[in-house]
């Protein structure tokens, strides 16, 4: 009985699950291989006979590559321009290391060359390469070398991934706390102080012609005048002894200070008419719109005096744009932010919801763009690829943000639980199909071509750790992604991502990836036409 349930494909998949989750939750010296672990249980599994269905491990993988690129894609751009000429030659190195050490080993050792390119392609765990290898060697071989190299190169770069934070003694955590330190270091932090109207070139001036928030970055929440509290006009007057309440970082409070009169210690406390509300942007109408567009002072009469995103409040600018899930700080009378509510749609059960349509249309057209041939020659052309495809449409998807009526983001939790469930299913299916012939394949090849796909995996993480670490001092975070985004590995990738809260290693994975597909589809190609 336990025989027959282990072919039915949806009973094999959910006990692999389980048992690597079992696995991955075991500790030793404090190293445990979290969800990766699936993969090892899978192996296993196929080893005796147990097949997953490839279509529940492409759902699995497009599921899991959509969900990276549009958690990374705001990222990714930045990241690039600042982080990009270095990710470049990183991503040269370890493609290129790879295949130079494939050339030396086939001159030493005596490989032909449709083998050489097929473990170049294994070793790095690219499909699109070894199409690229089968196609220019027009050899049986290429996929023989392939499948030898493969299951090396898809546990070599989990098991590296995962025990170099412990060889080189780095706490993952402390150092995500670090990154994300750093990246809320470039929004200084925000508060609230009151100011005296005292100099006397803004007396009898009007908010409209003083233009604070433009010339200083802050925000005036309120004015008392005498007794009297009043929210922020256009064309209120400015008078001595008037008390303003402002809010911005220190920099800009202090060129308030400059510019009207000096802080005191004195709150300003709402009328009973008046309010500071938290409200959400979850009305889709209004997203990717400034606040200089939007006017809401002047249609709702109230103020934003900051805007929390991703957990790091942003100053409320002129030209900042609104973002799905963005939480305004706003103040005015209660019927205008009343009004002001239904108008950003401050409804927290839609931020939680997920709509599957711009998941799907995001999916379709990452697929028909991965089967895009580009050339850029007679001799040359490049396909992304199904993984490549997907990425690159996801990446630029989430980046726009916004098309018309379609908004493609993901609350987090959607994300997560998307993503965990494509990787499931990915690592499943990956693990039981590596594992069915994988002694065979060894009684039949030797060990030969297998050693040879383990030194072009190592090789290249070996190099990449020197030069990324040690030469170019890129944190250990950007260099995990790095590594798995270099060697094209996904389960690397989710090796990485298990490991901390911080979306830096998918970051610079989505960085590094589309790059070093290209490069060693060029390398394939130069190395099939032009190495004898």
């Amino acid at each position: 009985m336990f025989e027959s349930l282990l072919q039915t494909s949806y009973f094999a998949l959910f006990l692999i699950i389980a048992l690597g989750f079992v696995l991955g939750r075991i500790q030793i010296k404090g190293l445990s291989l979290d969800v990766s672990a699936v993969i090892f249980i899978a192996l296993l599994f196929g080893h005796f006979g147990v097949v997953i269905p490839k279509e529940l491990g492409n759902i699995g993988l497009v599921l899991f590559i959509f969900t990276i690129g549009i958690q990374a894609g705001p990222g990714f751009f930045d990241s690039f321009r600042s982080k990009g000429k270095t990710l470049i030659i990183l991503a040269l190195l370890i493609v290129g290391s790879a295949s130079l050490t494939g050339i030396a080993l086939k001159y030493i050792l005596g490989i032909d060359t449709p083998s050489l390119v097929g473990l170049i392609a294994g070793a790095l765990t690219s499909t699109p390469g070894l199409a690229v290898a089968i196609d220019s060697t027009q050899s049986a071989s290429a996929s023989i070398s392939y499948g030898i190299a493969y299951p090396f190169g898809v546990i070599g770069v989990i098991l590296f991934v995962k025990l170099l934070p412990k060889l080189l003694h780095i706490d993952l955590n402390a150092e995500a706390r670090r990154l994300e330190l750093e990246r809320r270091s470039q929004y200084p932090a925000m508060r609230a102080a009151t100011l005296e109207v005292s100099h006397e070139n803004v007396l009898g001036r009007t908010l409209a012609q003083l233009q604070i928030r433009n010339m200083t970055g802050a925000v005036v929440s309120r004015i008392k005048q005498g007794e009297q509290i009043y929210m922020p006009k256009p064309t209120t007057q400015l008078q001595r002894g008037d008390l303003i309440r402002v809010v911005g970082n220190d920099r800009s409070i202090e060129q308030v200070c400059l510019l009207v009169g000096d802080e005191v210690q004195e709150d300003i406390p709402f009328a009973s008419t008046q309010e500071l509300q938290s409200l959400l942007v979850t009305n889709k109408q209004i997203i990717n719109n400034s606040l200089s567009h939007l006017n809401l002072q002047g249609t709702f009469g109230c103020t934003v005096t900051r805007v929390r995103r991703s957990g790091i409040d942003l100053s409320p600018e002129p030209n900042l744009t609104l973002k799905f899930g963005d939480k305004l700080m706003v103040a005015g009378e209660k019927e205008g932010l009343k009004e002001l509510g239904r108008f950003l749609g401050n409804d927290e059960k839609r931020l939680s919801d997920t709509d599957f349509f711009p998941i799907a249309t995001g999916i379709v057209l990452g697929v028909l763009f991965g089967k895009m041939n580009i050339s850029f020659s007679d001799g040359f052309s490049f396909s992304p690829g199904l993984t490549g495809g997907i990425l690159m449409v996801a990446l630029i998807l989430s980046a726009i943000g916004k098309t018309g009526p379609v908004v493609w983001t993901m609350s987090g939790s959607a994300n997560q639980l998307l993503r965990q469930l494509g990787l499931l299913l990915f690592l499943s299916e990956v693990g039981t199909s590596a594992g069915v012939n994988l002694v065979a394949t060894f009684q039949e090849s030797g060990w030969l071509l297998f050693g040879v796909g383990v030194a072009i995996t190592l090789v290249p993480m070996v190099v990449a750790l020197v030069f990324g670490y040690w030469v170019f001092k890129i944190n250990i975070l950007d260099l995990l992604g790095t590594i798995a985004g270099g060697m094209t590995s996904t389960p690397g990738l989710a090796a990485a991502d298990s490991m901390s809260d911080s979306s830096a290693p998918s970051i610079a994975y989505a960085t590094v990836y589309p790059i070093a597909m290209v490069f060693l589809i060029l390398f394939i190609q130069f190395i099939a036409n032009l190495i004898v």
